[in-house]
């Protein structure tokens, strides 16, 4: 998911009212199925609160008929032919979308993190710690659940423990990987498979005072020399989606410490029990969970006997 932010060379939306449980089901399922190179996919509650909304953005004219029969296959029987038949389909003007995707966004706060535009920079307080991410091709500006959830996690893992390294995995705009650098002050390791999103996310780094600690690479999971050379990692942090989450646990695993920790997001309720699963298996638990607007973030820690995940 892109939270709402587009690819540059949008040309094609769809739009689909449905209540909240159906528009994240939705939108998870076609964000799996969609290519997330060329489309977009994002569900939110509507302004005035009387419903939610499915958003999809396509690079070029969709097969409208196929679509509706994504839907179809998500929603069977009466529910699926409804929906579909309220998906509208229209044409809209490249980078029409810069300026709207910043349009009402309020500062998020996770902790001691606030996450803000440029436009609110007189929100941030003294012990705050800021990050201003504006409208960008990629991935996080804070307001995202998953995102939001993954902000929380790590200020409260940099309570527990400062970690020495750390790796953001699928950094999006960077503002993972910024704020953990900004509180410890330290390099932190990132990488994207889009190379739009690694160059968004340098110049975030440097826009937010972090460009000494932030460098991110274009890189398919780990699969990055500067990635492998600076592990093992004691907290590796993933806002991706369910798919490529579960295909990356052996790579997320050996490039983790011992001891170390994984925060994981990008879920869909449905989603983690598939995640898990794939985590387990290399010898993970789940220690903690936070569940914001439909999504689910994770909280992971190595087996232990004298551990049980909590639930």
């Amino acid at each position: 998911m892109r939270e709402g932010l587009v690819p540059s060379n949008t040309t094609h939306v769809m739009r689909l009212p449905a209540d909240m449980a159906t528009a994240l089901r939705l939108a998870g399922q076609l964000g799996e199925l969609l290519d997330a190179d060329e489309n977009a996919v994002a569900a939110f509650e509507s302004a005035d609160g009387s419903h939610w909304l499915i958003e999809v953005f396509f690079t070029s004219e969709p097969d409208q008929a196929i679509i509706r029969d994504l839907i179809r296959s998500t929603l069977p029987g009466k529910a699926g032919d409804a929906a579909a038949g309220l998906a509208a389909f229209s044409r809209i003007e490249p980078r029409d979308w810069i300026a709207a995707s910043l349009d009402g966004l309020k500062p998020v706060r996770a902790g001691r993190f606030l996450v803000h535009g440029q436009h609110d920079r007189d929100a941030v307080r003294v012990n705050d710690i800021g990050i201003e991410i504006e409208a960008a091709l990629a991935f996080g500006t804070g307001h995202h659940g998953t995102t939001r959830g993954c902000l929380l996690f790590l200020d409260r893992e940099l309570k527990r423990k400062l970690p020495r390294k750390v790796l953001d995995v699928g950094t999006g705009t960077g503002v993972l990987a910024i704020a953990a650098a900004r509180a410890l002050k330290r390099k932190v390791a990132a990488g994207d498979i889009d190379p739009e999103s690694t160059l968004t996310a340098r110049q975030n780094a440097i826009a937010n005072r972090a460009g000494a600690f932030v460098r991110p690479v274009t890189a398919i999971g780990v699969q990055h020399g500067a990635i492998t050379a600076g592990g093992p990692y004691d907290l590796v942090l993933a806002n991706i989606l369910a798919r490529p989450l579960r295909l990356l646990a052996p790579s997320l695993a050996r490039v983790t410490a011992p001891d170390g920790r994984l925060i994981l997001s990008g879920l869909l309720a449905r989603d983690v029990p598939g995640v898990l699963s794939a985590y387990r298996g290399q010898g993970f638990y789940l220690a903690e969970r936070i569940d914001l607007d439909g999504w689910a973030a994770l909280l992971l820690k190595r087996n232990r006997a004298a551990k049980r995940p909590l639930r």
